[in-house]
C-alpha cells in the first residue's frame, strides 16, 4: 500500500468501515482523510447538492486496524470512486487534496 492510494479501512472495537485516501501508514497506525462508509450516501447527496461538505483526517489505532483494502472495481461491480463520481461528478482525488493553510 503506498500513501494517496484509496482504500476501505476494515476496524474493529467497534466494527465500522472508513473509505477515503490513505495518507500515512505506519506501525502506530493508518491516517485516512476519508468518510465513514455509513454516511457514503448522506455525504454523496451533500456534494452534489453544493452544500458544504468535507471529509475527516482521523488516525486508527494500528490494534484496531483489521483490514485495509484498496478500493477498486470487482468485475462488475465499480469501485467507491467510481460510484463516487458518479454520483457526483467529482473525482474523489480532487476532492479529497489537503486544504491549503
Amino acid at each position: 500500500m503506498d500513501t494517496g492510494q484509496l482504500v476501505l479501512v476494515t476496524l474493529t472495537n467497534p466494527r465500522e468501515k472508513f473509505w477515503g485516501v490513505l495518507m500515512a501508514l505506519t506501525p502506530a497506525g493508518a491516517s485516512v482523510r476519508g468518510v465513514d462508509l455509513q454516511s457514503l450516501d448522506d455525504f454523496m447527496r451533500l456534494v452534489k447538492s453544493g452544500e458544504a461538505a468535507s471529509a475527516g483526517l482521523v488516525f486508527f489505532p494500528m490494534h484496531r486496524v483489521q483490514r485495509i483494502e484498496i478500493d477498486a472495481r470487482t468485475g462488475e461491480l465499480p469501485s467507491l470512486a467510481e460510484q463516487f463520481a458518479a454520483a457526483t461528478g467529482w473525482d474523489i482525488h480532487k476532492f479529497l487534496k489537503e486544504p491549503t493553510q
